[in-house]
């Protein structure tokens, strides 16, 4: 931690770059980050709503936060997982800790979600839910500081994984897919058969997903118990990934 806090002001450079690079040659910019979760949450909404005619109270709300936290997570894992190899001529030229290309992009992904969540805010606030829900509110960063550590652990045991085998980086897309249906981001667990809820109910994605949104949708800060849990999942996480990344981090320039 000494070493990375050494290094802040490079990863607040890679966080800026990352963030323009994304937008540069978009017309909307930054504006896409509320625009692309708005938009899945339309189609969400016409075809399992609507199509599939399971009800859930503020189905928009539920969605846009599941969608949220989702792009969050599968985003930040791809780009973790190219960040190597996207920065090959600096790991060669300058001596600096490797794990500062895994981190800046998973902040980065951090400063998006916060852009994301204006949009959020607004319908919560046009269908007047916002009101009832502010003291839960005030544990959402609490929510993202897990979602942020669980993912970065993720992004650091696949990150040299991508380096070393050029086919994980398509495995790992193909992968985010199963795990998407297999989360409930868009649809209620309830309506899963029985005999196969407990896919969901043991699946470390989806507690980390509703320690994030039931302080938006539910209004409440998640039972003492499954937040305990959650915090376990994302240290454990964090703390698998950190060794396996600084197990492999001195073969990575022999590579990228």
């Amino acid at each position: 931690m000494k070493e990375i806090l050494s290094y802040r002001d490079l990863i607040l450079t890679l966080v800026a770059r990352d963030l323009k690079v994304r937008y540069r040659r978009s017309a909307l910019g930054f504006l896409w980050t509320m625009l692309q979760p708005l938009l899945m949450m339309l189609v969400f909404y016409a075809v399992f709503s609507a199509l599939f005619r399971f009800s859930i109270p503020n189905y928009e709300v539920y969605a846009l936060a599941g969608v949220l936290f989702w792009n969050f997570f599968s985003q930040s894992i791809v780009s973790s997982m190219n960040s190597l190899r996207g920065n090959a001529q600096l790991l060669k030229k300058l001596p600096v800790p490797k794990i500062v290309f895994p981190l800046a992009t998973v902040l980065s992904g951090v400063v998006n979600l916060l852009l994301a969540l204006v949009p959020l805010l607004l319908i919560m606030l046009i269908t007047g839910g916002l009101a009832s829900l502010k003291p839960a509110l005030l544990f959402l960063p609490v929510s993202i500081l897990l979602a942020a550590l669980f993912t970065l652990g993720a992004g650091l045991l696949l990150a040299p994984l991508a380096v070393f085998f050029s086919d994980v980086l398509e495995l790992i897309g193909v992968l985010l897919s199963v795990v998407m249906y297999l989360t409930p981001i868009f649809y209620p667990k309830e309506i899963l058969p029985e005999s196969l809820r407990w896919v969901v109910r043991f699946n470390p994605v989806r507690s980390i997903l509703e320690v994030f949104r039931d302080p938006i949708y539910q209004g409440e800060v998640p039972p003492l118990t499954h937040l305990s849990v959650c915090i376990v999942i994302a240290i454990l996480a964090l703390v698998i990934g950190a060794v396996a990344f600084r197990r492999s981090s001195d073969r990575i320039p022999f590579y990228v």
